[in-house]
């Protein structure tokens, strides 16, 4: 396996940081809100066994650029920026990872680029809000968050973020995965994370929904069964997308890949093996067991 690296690439005027590990074809992965390429670091050394992994910083996040003005986190700019960044690895065609935010991102990507994503896996990701109303509340609330980020600073907000029902699950994670994920979180810019609230919020970017059925390559969605309201999205999602299985992972919470990490691999793995391309992946997954 070729030796992970740490790169730092120019696209249209920002400077994105990327993590590169493996070779074989590429898989490209994009984190959530508050996270970074580090998020997918403990699953290196099994996705880059047989894949050249790809990980990004998205705008706002970890090593990449945080541009002051939030427009520049628009959908609209960030999917040519990925294409770009990419084209520059050499990965024109790739399969694509997300999760939460980095799954809407990669949503938009596959439709954008179908050409380019031979394969589409989606972690506890939503298409985004169906009625208008929805869409304004979230816009508004995501807005006063930005706002408090940047006027209570990143040690206030990490706590209140964690402490969120979304991410309840977590609490019983072993308390050295905790502290490495919050201080991961904490290293984050609290101007870059505002800004990608008020420029690629759930409430900003534009739903998917109505395209689902546009998607040609295939798709995995992933969803832990703690998590509901992602789970039931998930499923809501496979009826609309023709060539989409959903894996739905016992005893997980919104971030399967932190709270399930072996089965996470192992459900990604499986679906992205060429040899196993017609294995039947759909339905619940209980966790290993010692």
């Amino acid at each position: 396996m070729i030796p992970p690296s740490l790169q730092y690439l120019a696209v249209n005027g920002v400077r994105y940081a990327v993590f590169v590990a493996g070779d074989g074809p590429p898989l490209v992965l994009l984190h959530g809100f508050t996270g970074s390429s580090s998020t997918w670091h403990p699953h290196v050394a099994r996705l880059a066994q047989a894949r050249r992994v790809i990980a990004v910083d998205l705008l706002g996040h970890g090593g990449t650029t945080s541009p002051a003005d939030p427009r520049r986190y628009a959908v609209e700019r960030a999917v040519p920026d990925l294409l770009a960044l990419l084209g520059q690895l050499g990965a024109n065609t790739f399969a694509l990872l997300g999760y939460s935010m980095g799954g809407r991102l990669a949503l938009h990507v596959a439709l954008a680029a179908p050409e380019r994503v031979q394969a589409l896996i989606l972690e506890s990701t939503s298409p985004g809000f169906l009625e208008a109303a929805e869409r304004t509340a979230r816009a508004q609330a995501d807005k006063a968050l930005a706002a408090s980020i940047e006027n209570e600073g990143i040690q206030a907000f990490v706590p209140r973020w964690e402490a969120l029902p979304l991410f309840a699950s977590q609490t019983y994670l072993p308390a050295a995965v905790r502290d490495q994920l919050r201080a991961q979180r904490l290293t984050n810019d609290p101007s870059g994370l505002a800004n990608s609230l008020r420029g690629m919020g759930a409430g900003i970017m534009p739903s998917t929904w109505e395209h689902l059925g546009d998607l040609r390559m295939p798709v995995l969605l992933i969803a832990g069964a703690l998590d509901k309201k992602y789970a039931a999205i998930a499923q809501a999602m496979a009826e609309r997308a023709s060539r989409a299985v959903t894996v739905i992972v016992a005893e997980a919470g919104h971030a399967v890949h932190i709270e399930q990490p072996d089965l996470f691999e192992e459900t990604v793995i499986r679906f992205l093996a060429p040899e196993l391309e017609d294995m039947h992946l759909e339905g619940d997954i209980a966790p290993m067991k010692e």
